[in-house]
């Protein structure tokens, strides 16, 4: 029997999206008889009745014997948090809960909370979704992306290759384990960003120009901004597509991704108030030179109204601000990463999380010229869109010197965690998780 961990990391209100992965876990029991799924919810909504709200909706599912529900609120995930930590017998258990557990919005401690949470239960892949979205229904039917993910990931590519329209593989890969099978959206762009092109769509290229590598032409981040955040664009699912290959990174998303072994070796950086800081494992699976399935069941991606408010508008905007300057130091690793090809895994094709931590460790020592550079035409960008993004730049100006040691202290952080990583992995494997949602 396989067991998959099926998780939902949220912070907003997201009742209708509980159910619909309610009925991806029941599709998956259904098509797949092997299969037994974990629905695990990390609920970390500050509102009570909401997740008391969340709590109702998942204990109304059908129940079926080979689906599990398991909604963990912040403190229960502090609690086993706290039970992993302690028995990993690290020497810094306080800084390492921060970083699995931080004040502030994390979108990589969010996830790997869920893959610790994921090897407590014995589960040997994690499919994520996210709580702003939902999926299509070309027919009135939903299309659910655990279709192909359940098809092929763990399998050796050579066998999954029966499972696919089309492969890409060097004979090399072909030995190697599926390690992630993923999509992408369609919708609104993946970064709240669309109406700054509404209001200068030359300002608008300028900003997202910015997430290139410091070294690239005008024209080049002119072309990386034309295609960015964009997914899979508007087109609707008709009929299915899947290819088998080195997964490009900007063809997939973490609302629509699923994951094997790889988030056992290595985590997601756990960056605070930054986007973008859970896709690390994209590019890290495809950098060496890991097999992985690149579907088209894409899921429809939106914004909540809460970003519209002057206090959502602001936090969103820094926390892209502080993903601009992460890249600094990601595509420094990601660029050593790719230099090193197949060199990141060990004999049995495994990555190794101590070159990989290393990478990361060597490009904190990285000079900020360019994050200053960046901070710079954020600024003047801003302030030439007026209004309320001109009160952007009014709030960061003073920050800039917090937000540079931030992007660079995160790393940092990131380093420690993917060194610590392993021990935690082992701990969580024999540490007991808070008791499931009792069925009806």
């Amino acid at each position: 029997m396989r067991r998959i961990c099926l998780t939902l990391p949220t912070n907003r209100p997201c009742a209708d999206t509980l159910t619909a992965l309610g009925e991806e876990a029941a599709y998956a029991v259904t098509a797949f008889d092997d299969v037994e799924v974990r629905l695990l919810v990390l609920d970390s909504c500050e509102d009570a009745a909401v997740r008391a709200l969340h709590r109702a909706v998942l204990h109304d599912l059908p129940p079926h014997p080979r689906i599990t529900v398991h909604h963990l609120d912040e403190a229960e995930q502090r609690a086993f948090l706290r039970a992993v930590i302690e028995r990993s017998g690290t020497r810094k258990p306080d800084l390492l809960l921060d970083l699995m557990l931080p004040d502030a919005v994390s979108y990589g401690a969010c996830t790997n909370r869920a893959f610790l949470v994921a090897a407590a239960l014995g589960c040997a892949s994690v499919h994520r979704r996210d709580s702003d979205s939902r999926y299509q229904k070309p027919d009135g039917r939903p299309v659910f992306p655990v279709h192909h993910e359940l098809r092929t990931l763990g399998l050796r590519a050579a066998d999954a290759a029966r499972a696919v329209d089309e492969t890409a593989l060097t004979t090399a890969a072909r030995d190697r384990r599926v390690a992630m099978a993923g999509a992408s959206f369609v919708g609104a762009l993946s970064v709240d960003i669309a109406e700054i092109k509404a209001l200068d769509p030359d300002v608008y290229t300028d900003i997202v120009g910015l997430w290139a590598p410091g070294h690239w032409s005008a024209e080049q981040r002119a072309e990386l901004a034309a295609e960015s955040f964009l997914g899979a664009g508007t087109e609707p699912f008709r009929h299915d597509r899947t290819l088998l290959t080195l997964v490009d990174p900007m063809r997939v998303d973490m609302c629509n991704i699923a994951f094997h072994g790889v988030q056992e070796r290595v985590p997601l950086p756990p960056a605070t108030d930054t986007i973008g800081s859970d896709y690390f494992l994209i590019h890290l699976v495809h950098d060496a030179g890991l097999p992985g399935v690149l579907h088209n069941r894409d899921i429809v991606n939106f914004h909540t109204g809460e970003r519209r408010t002057r206090q959502g508008f602001l936090a969103y905007q820094t926390r892209f601000a502080k993903f601009l300057l992460s890249m600094l130091y990601l595509h420094h690793v990601y660029e050593r990463m790719a230099e090193a090809g197949d060199g990141l895994l060990d004999d049995e094709g495994q990555v190794r999380a101590d070159r990989v931590a290393a990478l990361v460790r060597e490009s904190v020592q990285l000079d900020q010229a360019e994050n200053v550079r960046r901070l710079d035409v954020l600024d003047a960008s801003y302030r030439r869109l007026g209004g309320k993004y001109e009160e952007l730049a009014d709030l960061l100006r003073p920050r800039r010197e917090q937000l540079l040691d931030e992007a660079r202290g995160d790393m940092a952080d990131f380093a420690l965690l993917t060194e610590e990583w392993a021990e935690l992995v082992r701990a969580a494997r024999v540490t007991p998780v808070p008791a499931p949602e009792p069925v009806r």
